[in-house]
C-alpha cells in the first residue's frame, strides 16, 4: 500500500464515521429484518445495537488509525450479546450470518464512500482491495472469538439449567405426598395428559461426544412422536425424556429404530404411556427397568427396548440368581447352548407365543410344519413331560433366559 492509498481508506473510515449513528440504526434495522432470531424484547435488543455499535467503531478505528489485526479482540458489548444469545437457546449461525450480513454492509458504505471521493480507477480499487481485507479480517478474527464465547456459554447455561430442572424432576419424582398443582409449578408444564418416558443413553467415550449422541438421541424421540421431549442430563452418558401430550402418544417405533441404527453407541428403553401425575412417575419406573434388562447385555445389538416387549422379566432382573436357579429346574437340559437345543428351545417359544397353531409357528420361522411338530417333540423328550404339563412355568422360564441371557452354564 501507498502512502496516498492509507490516507484514502482513513478518509472513507472518517468518512462513515461522520454518519456512524444513523448508519448503525440502519444495520440493526436490517438484522431485525432479516434475520428472525434478531427480534428481542427491548433490553437485549439495545444489547444489540450496542453490540453492533461496538463493533462498528471498532472496525473504522482500524481503518482510520492503521490499528494492527493482531491488537484486535471481540469488544465486551459483542461478547455480552454472544453470551445472551447462548442464553436465549438461539443459533450461533443466526449470530455468524448476522456478522457476514453486517460485513457485506460496511464494504458497501465504504464504496459509496470512495465514490464520493472521486478517484482514479487504480487508486479506488486498490483501497477497495485493502479495505476488504481489513473488514474481512477483523470479522474473521472476532468470529473466532464470539464462536468460543457463546460455545463456552451454552455449556455453562445448559449446565445450570440441566442441574436446576434435574433436581426439579426428581423431586417430582421421589416425593411422597406432592398434589398435581406443585409438580406442575416446579416443571412448568402440565402433567393432566398422557406421558411416555424414555432412558437414552450412549457407550463409552469422551464426554463432548456424548453430550452430542443424547442430543441426537432426543431429537429422534421427538421426531418418532411429532413432540419436543422433556429432557434432563442423568450424568455425562445418559439423560431422561419424557413426551407428553393431551392424547396417547403414538411412536413411530420403524423410523425410531432405523434413525437409531445410524448411532451405532446409542440406546434408547422406552416405558408404556400412562397418564397424570401417577403415570409420569410410571412410565419412568418402565422405561428404568427396561434398561435394566438392556444392561444384562442379552441382545447387545438391540438399540431400541420397550418395556411392553420386556415387562415381564423386567420384574426378575433384580433376582437373576434366583431366575438362573428356577429356569435350570424348570427347563434342565433345554437351557443347553448348542446349536441344534437353541433350535428346539427358539421353536418352543414361538409354539408356545403361537398358542400351540404347529401352522402359526411354521408361518412365523419361515419353517416347514414338520419341522415344527419334529422339535416340539424333541422338546418334551428333553424336558421329560409334555409342553402342555407346567406350560407357563416353561414359557415364563424361555422368556426369562432369552432376554436376561441366561445360559446353561451359569445356572448348570
Amino acid at each position: 500500500m501507498s502512502p496516498d492509498a492509507d490516507g484514502v481508506v482513513r478518509d472513507v473510515a472518517k468518512g462513515i464515521q461522520a454518519d456512524l449513528e444513523h448508519l448503525t440504526g440502519e444495520m440493526t434495522s436490517m438484522f431485525v429484518d432479516v434475520i428472525p432470531e434478531f427480534r428481542h424484547d427491548d433490553a437485549v435488543r439495545r444489547l444489540m445495537v450496542a453490540s453492533t455499535s461496538s463493533n462498528l467503531t471498532a472496525i473504522l478505528d482500524m481503518l482510520a488509525l492503521s490499528i494492527s489485526l493482531d491488537d484486535i479482540t471481540v469488544p465486551p458489548a459483542a461478547a455480552e450479546y454472544a453470551r445472551r444469545f447462548a442464553q436465549h437457546d438461539l443459533s450461533l449461525e443466526a449470530l455468524l450470518r448476522a456478522y457476514r450480513l453486517g460485513e457485506h454492509m460496511v464494504l458497501q458504505w465504504a464504496m459509496t464512500a470512495l465514490r464520493r471521493l472521486d478517484l482514479p480507477t487504480d487508486e479506488a480499487l486498490a483501497a477497495t482491495s485493502r479495505i476488504a481485507l481489513l473488514i474481512n479480517s477483523y470479522i474473521d478474527q472476532v468470529i473466532e472469538g464470539v464462536i468460543d464465547i457463546y460455545e463456552n456459554e451454552r455449556r455453562r447455561w445448559d449446565a445450570r439449567s440441566d442441574a436446576t430442572r434435574a433436581a426439579q424432576v426428581r423431586a417430582v419424582l421421589d416425593t411422597d405426598g406432592l398434589d398435581l398443582a406443585s409438580a406442575e409449578k416446579m416443571l412448568s408444564t402440565s402433567l393432566r395428559g398422557w406421558h411416555l418416558a424414555a432412558i437414552i443413553w450412549s457407550g463409552p467415550g469422551s464426554p463432548g461426544l456424548a453430550s452430542v449422541q443424547l442430543r441426537a438421541g432426543a431429537a429422534m424421540l421427538g421426531a418418532a412422536t411429532g413432540k419436543a421431549p422433556l429432557t434432563i442430563s442423568a450424568d455425562e452418558q445418559t439423560c431422561w425424556a419424557w413426551i407428553s401430550s393431551t392424547g396417547k402418544p403414538a411412536l413411530d417405533l420403524p423410523r425410531l429404530e432405523s434413525e437409531l441404527r445410524e448411532h451405532p453407541t446409542l440406546r434408547i428403553a422406552i416405558g408404556d404411556p400412562s397418564s397424570g401425575l401417577d403415570g409420569f412417575r410410571q412410565t419412568f419406573r418402565d422405561a428404568q427397568r427396561a434398561r435394566d434388562v438392556a444392561a444384562t447385555g442379552a441382545d447387545p445389538d438391540r438399540v431400541l427396548v420397550l418395556h411392553s416387549q420386556v415387562a415381564l422379566v423386567g420384574l426378575l432382573v433384580d433376582h437373576l440368581t434366583d431366575v438362573r436357579a428356577w429356569a435350570g429346574r424348570v427347563l434342565g437340559d433345554l437351557m443347553r447352548d448348542d446349536e441344534a437345543t437353541v433350535r428346539v428351545r427358539e421353536t418352543v417359544q414361538v409354539f408356545l407365543d403361537a398358542r400351540g397353531s404347529f401352522t402359526d409357528a411354521a408361518a412365523r420361522m419361515h419353517i416347514h410344519k414338520n419341522t415344527v411338530h419334529y422339535r416340539v417333540r424333541k422338546a418334551e423328550e428333553i424336558l421329560g413331560h409334555p409342553l402342555t404339563e407346567n406350560r407357563l412355568d416353561i414359557e415364563v422360564a424361555l422368556r426369562a433366559c432369552a432376554q436376561l441371557g441366561i445360559r446353561y452354564a451359569e445356572g448348570a
